[in-house]
């Protein structure tokens, strides 16, 4: 018995792929992520990505291959060749944690499974790119595979004057306290307890507040700043919760923290029509940022904000070292007025971040950054008195860039772009929204800050 159970544990500890034990469940047993052509175990045959499941950051996972791969025992076993648009993709039998955390193409054909990277770490099931594959090492008959273009999206949500845009209603809705109780407050007293709970509630927030710190924002909550109302030194944190919308409110100079700041896995959080800002004349260490989003935080939107007098006015992801951001950090940053900044416009790192129709007026550092394999689509932005429009060189690794041709470049220095292009675009419908990138300094300086009348 006894020298049974010492071969069990021999067995099973040999069954890792670098750093990852072998995944346990049966991948001829799970539903939903089959493979689409898996009749012949030769030539080259074509993947349905779109059925593939997430594995984590930027692995994607395809179930039921014909024939089994690497294992424990034999981890170069397999000959397997996976190709996007024709181009093949490497390296093969790459640890699985490498594959989810640095991707760029790596793949590893594991038991009957396929662990896979887009080349660029778009999502494979959205990009739009065909993917093809050989068991037995062909590479015949690729060169020149059927490309199909980007996927149309579905529409998530109505547009109108109201309507969230982007991620902030991506699975799931962002509704805040829609169905609670309404109260107005004047104090920053009242603030904090009326937003605390976890049930519905819609919080008016009127005249001028002071303090210091920040009030923790329960989740099912809708912030309206009255027309005229301001907060002086206090900021507003979403700290894991979730269903927030904020909108009109004017913060201003909060001292060590960020005016907004949404993180510890806050989720479907709006903020929409705030007026940010400090000034710089501290230097870049007494204020803190405007908004910021990270620590896992995801499926958010900002858009119709003014950020301005400030070094380093809007973050998306905190640290390099925030690996578990990966797969998270999906967000929408649209139609905002950035001015007098130095740089972030946003800074960003890990997440999906879709950047369309924003005015980036007079920013001494760079505009929009694109680091630690972070993805970020722009569309019709428009760029004036920047140094580096967009920069992807900063931090430890780059970030990917899609849709920077549509962009307008007045006065401004060159890009700082140094990875391939991306062709990422995120999966929900915008284009209604978007307006041509020659109109967005009219449009958004006129639109942009706590302009609505509550």
């Amino acid at each position: 018995m006894s020298l049974l159970l010492l071969l069990v544990v021999l067995t099973f500890s040999k069954c890792k792929k670098g750093s990852d034990v072998a995944n346990p469940e049966s991948p001829l047993t799970t539903t939903g992520a089959t493979l689409a052509a898996v009749n012949s175990p030769s030539g080259i045959q074509t993947l349905n990505v779109s059925k593939a499941a997430s594995d984590g950051g930027f692995s994607y996972k395809v179930y039921d291959l014909p024939v089994t791969g690497d294992s424990g025992s034999e981890p170069s076993l397999s000959k397997m060749k996976v190709f996007e648009n024709g181009k093949e993709l490497g390296a093969a039998h790459s640890n699985h944690a490498d594959i989810r955390t640095i991707g760029k193409g790596r793949f590893s054909h594991w038991l009957n499974a396929l662990y896979l990277s887009a080349s660029d770490n778009t999502d494979p099931r959205t990009n739009g790119r065909t993917y093809t594959y050989s068991i037995d090492g062909s590479t015949s008959s690729v060169a020149k595979p059927p490309v199909t273009n980007p996927i149309t999206p579905p529409v998530t949500s109505p547009v109108g004057s109201d309507a969230i845009i982007g991620y902030a209603s991506v699975d799931g809705k962002t509704t805040g306290g829609l169905g609670g109780p309404t109260v107005t407050v004047t104090s920053f007293a009242a603030l904090k307890s009326a937003v605390s709970s976890n049930t519905a509630k819609i919080v008016m927030v009127s005249g001028r507040i002071t303090g210091a710190g920040f009030v923790n924002v329960g989740s099912n909550t809708t912030i309206l700043g009255v027309k005229g109302s301001s907060m002086e030194g206090v900021g507003l944190l979403m700290y894991g919760t979730s269903n927030v919308i904020i909108r009109n409110m004017t913060i201003k100079n909060v001292v060590t923290y960020s005016n907004i700041v949404i993180k510890e896995g806050a989720h479907h959080v709006w903020v929409d029509h705030c007026d940010l800002s400090s000034d710089r004349n501290h230097g870049w260490d007494y204020y803190d940022g405007l908004l910021d989003v990270g620590n896992r935080a995801d499926y958010v939107t900002l858009s119709w904000n003014r950020l301005h007098d400030n070094h380093i006015p809007m973050l998306i992801g905190f640290g390099d070292q925030n690996t578990n951001d990966i797969g998270k950090l999906r967000v929408t940053v649209y139609k905002n007025y950035f001015y007098n900044v130095s740089e972030r416009q946003p800074g960003t790192r890990f997440g999906y971040m879709h950047v369309f129709n924003n005015y980036l007026q007079n920013g001494s550092g760079y505009g929009v950054g694109a680091t630690m394999g972070a993805t970020v689509r722009t569309d019709n932005n428009y760029f004036e008195n920047q140094q580096y429009p967009i920069y992807t060189e900063y931090n430890a690794k780059p970030g990917f860039i899609s849709g920077a041709s549509t962009n307008i470049y007045k006065n401004s220095g060159a890009n700082k772009i140094s990875t391939s292009a991306s062709t990422w675009v995120p999966t929900y419908e915008y284009k209604s929204e978007l307006i041509p990138a020659a109109n967005v300094p009219a449009v958004v300086t006129a639109g942009a800050g706590a302009t609505l009348s509550l």
